[in-house]
């Protein structure tokens, strides 16, 4: 699990880097550098001096067997959004889950498919409860 410590929260660009290897899989930094610049410029070395920084923080693990190092997510993609999403909830709105999914739903209407997802994640956490 990512822990709470500021340290091994990924940054934006780190999380992007994460995401393009929760996606592939185990890639070189040639890839993921490429897989960047498919969205955005990013320079080559500008993309191994981030993974060099996951790798301190954790975020990440290098193969060094073969010559070109693969990178592997050292950490789950569900527990990371978690994370983020539990310090986003506590820094923006004030510890509430229910604010934010009131807020998000008051932005716009929502289907009546997206209404019944809703009903029956309640229901779900109303049996789980009793």
């Amino acid at each position: 699990m990512l822990s709470k410590n500021k340290k091994n929260s990924p940054t934006e660009s780190e999380l992007e880097i994460l995401q393009i290897l929760w996606e592939t899989g185990p890639n070189s930094v040639r890839f993921v550098n490429e897989k960047l610049n498919d969205k955005r410029e990013v320079g080559y070395t500008t993309t191994l001096k981030i993974m060099q920084i996951m790798t301190a923080k954790g975020l990440v693990t290098r193969d060094t067997e073969s010559r070109t190092h693969i990178y592997h997510p050292a950490v789950k993609e569900q527990e990371t959004q978690n994370s983020l999403l539990d310090s986003f909830i506590a820094k923006t709105y004030r510890g509430s889950a229910m604010r934010l999914v009131m807020q998000a739903l008051g932005q716009e209407d929502a289907t009546a498919e997206e209404l019944a997802e809703l009903r029956q994640l309640i229901d779900k956490m109303e049996n789980k409860n009793k």
